[in-house]
C-alpha cells in the first residue's frame, strides 16, 4: 500500500495535469462556476447615462449658486428643477439632484431650497463603474454569481470559457439496482441493494467544476466490467471513476481488469475508510478505482479525485477549513493506518468538542450526520480524550456555537428532543454521543458535554442518579431535570418463538442474548436484576455481546443475531419485536449549574416540558412523560 502523499505523487507525476484544452462560447446565464479562457472587456459604459443617484429634483447647478437658509431660492417645477427618481436618466441640461428631504415645496409650481448645489452632486456619471473598453475580468476567473451583474451591464452576453473536465462514473455489482427502477409499493427484491455512491459522487464532481456521466450498473463479471471500462476511455473523458470492486474478494475484478487492458499504478492505500482506492489509466486516461462503502467512497473521491479534477482546470484544490478541537473520550486507532474519524461538534466553554461517531463505512449517516472530520496518522495509536487536534468542518461554524452536546445512555426521545428544538428555535441544535450513562457523567467532569443522560439505578436505595452524581461529579454543582420514565425489558422476536417469560429463561441453552455495554444504565439494571435472582452472568449465553444502543440491540434481536436483549419498549416496538416488562425507570438530564441559565439550555428545558414534546414521546410506547422537564433535584 502507498500513503496518500505517495499515491498522489504518482498520480500527479504520471499525469502532470494542467488545464484540460479546449474553449466553449457560452450564455452569461450559464457561466456561474465557469473559468475564463481569455479576457473579458466591457462593450458598454457603466452607466452609459448620467443617472440620478438620489430621489429629488434635478437642477443645473449653476442656477442654485446664492441659495443659503437665510436667503432661500425659489425655482420653477417643470423647467428650473425636474423631479426625479434614484436611477433615472438625468434631463439635458441638468447636473446635479437635490435631495427630496431638502427640498420645501410652496405649491405645485414652485420648490424652494436652501442650499446650492454643485456640478454631479448626487449623480452617477457616464463610466463611473468602468468604462467601454475596460477590462472587466482576467482569463482563468471562476465566475461567481455576483460578477454576473457586471458581464450583463457590460454587454458580455456571451463569453468563452474553459471546458470542463468530464467524468464518467461506472458502478459496479450484481447486487445493485438504482431507485428510479422501484416501482410504488416499494418492491425491493431480497438480495438487492440501493445503488447510491454515484449520485453522490456524481455531485462531488459538479461541486469541483467537472461535468459528470453516470452510466448503467455493470454485473460483477469480469467481461461486463472489461467492456465498460474500454467503453468509456473511447468516449474520451478526462477522468474515468468505477465504484466498488476494487478490494481483494472473489468477484474483486478491478483491479485485475486495469492491470490487463492499462496500467495499475496504486492499489491500496494507507488510510481508512478509502484503503481499497485504484489509481491507474485506461488508454491514458486517468481512472480511480473507488470502494463501495459509502464513506469510504467520499474520502477516497476527496482525497484523490478532488485535487485531480482542480488541477484539470488550473486551479489548486480550495483550502478545507479546519478548527481546533478536543476528543470527547479515547479514540483508539491502528498504527500504520491514516484514519479519518467523522465527529459531532460542539462548543462547551472555552472549547470545541469533538464527540466521535461510529467508525462502520457502510454507515452512511456517520457522514451525512457529521460535522467533522479528524485526522489520526498512521504513526501514531490514536488520541487521548480532552487531547487537543484539528477537524475539518463539514457544516458552518456558527452552528457549532449553536450546538448542545448530549452525551450519555441512548434514548430514542432524544431524537424528538432534537427535532423539536429545531423546529421551535432559532438554530439550536442537539448533537449527542451514546457511551453509556456513566460515560456521561464523566464526560461532564471533564467538561465535554453541556448534559449527560442517565438512567443509573443505585442498588442499595433503589434511587436513581443521585449516588453515581456525588460519586463522579463530586465538586461540580448540577440541575438534575427529568426527562421521561420509561419501560425498560427484554426484547424477543415477534411471537416469542422460544417461550421467554423473563429473566430466568436466559440460562437456558437455546437461548441466544445481547447486552449492553458497561456503564451503561440498562447494564447495571440488568446486572442487578441477575443479582437479585442469584443468576451467574456466565450462565448466560452471549452475556459478553454488546450493543451501545437500544435500537441496535433490538436490530439484532430483529435479524436473529439474538433471541432476546435488554432494553426499552420503544425500541421493540418501532421494530416491530414483543417485550416482557421488567421495570419502569427514570431516566433524567443532568446538567452543569453553571449552565442551566445558558439560553440554548433554557430552550431545551422549555421544549421537554411542551405539549407537542410529550405527545410525541407518548406515541413512541412505554414512555411516560408527565413529569418531563421537571427539576429533581440540584446536587
Amino acid at each position: 500500500m502507498k500513503t496518500p502523499h505517495e499515491a498522489l505523487e504518482i498520480l500527479f507525476n504520471r499525469f502532470e495535469p494542467g488545464p484540460i484544452e479546449g474553449v466553449e462560447e457560452i450564455s452569461v446565464h450559464e457561466a456561474s462556476g465557469r473559468i475564463t479562457s481569455e479576457p473579458i472587456f466591457a462593450r458598454f459604459s457603466s452607466p452609459d447615462q448620467h443617472l440620478a443617484a438620489m430621489d429629488g429634483i434635478a437642477v443645473s447647478a449653476e442656477d442654485t449658486y446664492g441659495a443659503t437658509e437665510r436667503r432661500p431660492m425659489r425655482l420653477k417645477s417643470g423647467s428650473e428643477a425636474v423631479w426625479i427618481n434614484t436611477g433615472q436618466v438625468m434631463p439635458d441640461k441638468k447636473n446635479a439632484v437635490i435631495m427630496a428631504e431638502k427640498l420645501n415645496i410652496i405649491d405645485e409650481d414652485t420648490i424652494e431650497i436652501s442650499s446650492s448645489a454643485f456640478p454631479w452632486q448626487n449623480v452617477r456619471k457616464v463610466g463611473e463603474d468602468f468604462v467601454v473598453t475596460e477590462l472587466l475580468f482576467p482569463r482563468n476567473h471562476i465566475i461567481r454569481s455576483f460578477d454576473l451583474g457586471t458581464l450583463i451591464v457590460g454587454g458580455a452576453f456571451k463569453l468563452k470559457v474553459r471546458k470542463r473536465p468530464k467524468v464518467v462514473i461506472i458502478p459496479t455489482g450484481s447486487e445493485l439496482v438504482r431507485f428510479s427502477k422501484l416501482s410504488e409499493p416499494l418492491n425491493l427484491k431480497e438480495g438487492h441493494v440501493l445503488e447510491s455512491n454515484s449520485f453522490v459522487l456524481s455531485t462531488l464532481a459538479r461541486e469541483c467544476g467537472a461535468e459528470s456521466v453516470v452510466e448503467d450498473i455493470v454485473p460483477d463479471t469480469s467481461e461486463g466490467i472489461r467492456e465498460a471500462f474500454l467503453k468509456a476511455a473511447d468516449c474520451s473523458p478526462d477522468v474515468i471513476i468505477s465504484i466498488a470492486g476494487s478490494s481483494a474478494g472473489q468477484k474483486d475484478y478491478t483491479a485485475q481488469t486495469i492491470e490487463e487492458i492499462g496500467e495499475l499504478m496504486v492499489h491500496g492505500v494507507t488510510i481508512m475508510p478509502g484503503k481499497p482506492t485504484i489509481i491507474g489509466s485506461i488508454k491514458d486516461v486517468p481512472f480511480f478505482g473507488i470502494p463501495g462503502y459509502p464513506v469510504s467512497a467520499y474520502i477516497s473521491f476527496n482525497e484523490f479525485v478532488r485535487p485531480f479534477l482542480y488541477r484539470l482546470q488550473g486551479m489548486d484544490e480550495p483550502k478545507k477549513q479546519m478548527v481546533n478541537v478536543v476528543a470527547s473520550r479515547d479514540i483508539p486507532s491502528k498504527l500504520g493506518i491514516e484514519e479519518c474519524i467523522r465527529v459531532n461538534l460542539g462548543r462547551v466553554g472555552e472549547k470545541t468538542v469533538a464527540i466521535p461517531l461510529p467508525r462502520g463505512a457502510g454507515s452512511v449517516t456517520t457522514l451525512s450526520g457529521a460535522e467533522g472530520i479528524i485526522r489520526i496518522p498512521s504513526v501514531s495509536e490514536g488520541m487521548a480524550g480532552g487531547e487537543e487536534t484539528q477537524a475539518e468542518l463539514l457544516v458552518n461554524s456558527r452552528d457549532i456555537d449553536n450546538t448542545i452536546l448530549i452525551i450519555g445512555s441512548h434514548d430514542m426521545t432524544l431524537d424528538i428532543l432534537s427535532d423539536e428544538i429545531k423546529k421551535n428555535t432559532d438554530g439550536i441544535r442537539i448533537a449527542s454521543g451514546n457511551v453509556g450513562s456513566l460515560g456521561g457523567l464523566i464526560a461532564l467532569k471533564k467538561g465535554a458535554a453541556h448534559i449527560a443522560g442517565s438512567h443509573l439505578l443505585d442498588t442499595r436505595t433503589g434511587e436513581y442518579n443521585t449516588s453515581y452524581i456525588a460519586k463522579y461529579l463530586k465538586g461540580l454543582p448540577v440541575h438534575v431535570f427529568n426527562l421521561v420514565e420509561r419501560e425498560q425489558g427484554l426484547i424477543i422476536q415477534k411471537g416469542n418463538p422460544k417461550g421467554i417469560r423473563g429473566i430466568e429463561d436466559l440460562t437456558r441453552d437455546d437461548i441466544a442474548f445481547v447486552n449492553r455495554q458497561p456503564g451503561s444504565g440498562t447494564r447495571v439494571l440488568f446486572d442487578y436484576k441477575l443479582h437479585e435472582m442469584d443468576i451467574d452472568p456466565s450462565r448466560i449465553n452471549g452475556y459478553e455481546n454488546e450493543e451501545y444502543t437500544h435500537m441496535n440491540v433490538a436490530v439484532a434481536v430483529l435479524n436473529g443475531t439474538a433471541d432476546v436483549g435488554m432494553g426499552i419498549m420503544a425500541a421493540a416496538k418501532a421494530l416491530n419485536c414483543d417485550f416482557i416488562p421488567v421495570v419502569k425507570e427514570q431516566y433524567d438530564l443532568v446538567i452543569p449549574s453553571s449552565f442551566v441559565d445558558d439560553p440554548r439550555i433554557q430552550a431545551l428545558i422549555d421544549i421537554t416540558r411542551s405539549k407537542g414534546f410529550r405527545e410525541r414521546v407518548k406515541e413512541l410506547g412505554g414512555y411516560d412523560p408527565a413529569k418531563s422537564g421537571d427539576l429533581w433535584k440540584i446536587i
